[in-house]
């Protein structure tokens, strides 16, 4: 199990490179373990890591520098290789969600009917992909990935080696939820998400500095997170199922989901709208200043 947090009383690069040779770690271990029956779970697994390497990189983007850019990159397309597969299991969560949220508007025997063709086309995307070569190629490229943390230039300590990066991903959720309530693009919520995935992580990565408010401020971006990805997939159901109505009904009955998911993802932005006011109330500079006291007093050796 990784310890997704930094420890008082060690340098802060020092515990970064840690961490993230720590998610790799796992990342690998749950690839190389994983057979057939728990596929599914050990590709889900994996891509979190990948994000919470992702979520280091953004939090030390300041010091990194073009070292960031590459990085960052070379981890996007790690879990890129995987993403047909895990999009595929995603889709079919979101159906299955879909069908209990509006188990009475739909009918059920279209639903069942659904459900069953698209299990078959995620069964058929992955004989095509090969996913046994896929992972051995991700692991391939986990442990090249593991070498070159250890280079990362990465020298400052104390709460200003994260304070910029921390400032930076906060302000940058506040614009992209702007972004989405002026334009309400899917990719305007995809990309608000990814902002807020960002922060939580770093959230996570301070648990030790915080006090008890900070508890109910880290559940807040969770479930925000969270609504947002509910969002997001469907929106890939609804592009799957418009994309190829013909395989999974008539127009009509296809139309009828596709609305049940319009009505859906209307009640998700009222929710995450209404959480996202909540969590950027306060402005990134007084945000950072207050970590930055916690932070303070967490250092400080006891008397």
């Amino acid at each position: 199990m990784t310890e997704y947090h930094i420890w008082p009383g060690h340098p802060v690069a020092a515990e970064i490179k840690r961490i993230v040779r720590e998610e790799i770690t796992a990342a690998a271990g749950a690839l190389s373990g994983a057979d057939k029956a728990d596929r599914d779970v050990a590709i889900h697994e994996v891509r979190k890591s990948l994000k919470k390497i992702r979520g280091v990189l953004r939090l030390m983007e300041p010091e990194l520098g073009e070292i960031f850019k590459l990085e960052n990159s070379l981890f996007r397309d790690i879990g890129r290789q995987l993403a047909p597969m895990r999009d595929a299991g995603a889709i079919v969560e979101a159906f299955d969600e879909l069908r209990k949220r509006r188990r009475s508007e739909l009918d059920g025997r279209l639903m069942t009917r659904i459900r069953h063709r698209l299990q078959a086309r995620k069964a058929l995307g992955e004989k095509q992909a090969n996913v046994a070569e896929v992972m051995g190629n991700v692991m391939v490229a986990l442990e090249r990935s593991a070498a070159r943390v250890r280079a990362w230039p990465l020298s400052r300590d104390g709460f200003g080696a994260i304070a910029e990066g921390l400032d930076d991903t906060l302000r940058s959720g506040e614009k992209a939820m702007a972004r989405a309530k002026k334009r309400g693009k899917p990719e305007d919520y995809h990309d608000w998400r990814k902002r807020v995935k960002e922060h939580w992580y770093h959230t996570r990565l301070l648990k030790n500095v915080w006090d008890s408010a900070f508890e109910g401020y880290e559940k807040r971006l969770k479930d925000l997170e969270r609504t947002l990805g509910d969002d997001h997939n469907l929106v890939v159901l609804a592009d799957t199922l418009a994309g190829a109505s013909e395989v999974f009904g008539s127009k009509a009955e296809v139309r009828s989901v596709v609305k049940a998911i319009g009505d859906t993802r209307k009640e998700l932005s009222g929710r995450a709208f209404e959480s996202g006011e909540e969590i950027y109330k306060e402005k990134s500079r007084h945000f950072t200043r207050r970590v930055r006291r916690l932070w303070n007093t967490w250092q400080k050796p006891p008397s």
